[in-house]
């Protein structure tokens, strides 16, 4: 588990409502595996999630995920979607955490 959250996004601004959480879980994996979101393959997309609008991404390798966060924007774009969606991508917090509590362990 401690290995996935390094490999993992918090996908934020999913469009909810509008398309089945599977098809949605789809387009976000499509979005993530594109070369041009500086994306790379994808190992599992969790949505829908506790919070409304909120997705975790899970990659293969980790340089995915520091090449996919480098990205100025992610505009999330399908044909099955009304218009473009901007996507907030950011590390996951499982990471940010462990480091916190380490720290306060020292």
């Amino acid at each position: 588990r401690a290995a996935g959250s390094t490999r993992t996004v918090v996908v934020a601004g999913v469009p909810s409502g509008l398309l089945q959480d599977d098809v949605m879980a789809d387009i976000l994996t499509i979005h993530f595996q594109m070369s041009r979101n500086n994306g790379g393959d994808v190992e599992e997309v969790t949505y829908p999630t506790r919070n409304e609008g909120v997705a975790y991404v899970t990659f293969e390798d980790q340089e995915v995920v520091e090449s996919v966060l480098k990205k100025d924007e992610h505009l999330l774009q399908d044909k099955r979607l009304p218009r473009r969606y901007p996507l907030t991508v950011t590390r996951c917090c499982h990471n940010v955490s462990s480091s916190l509590i380490h720290l306060i362990l020292l």
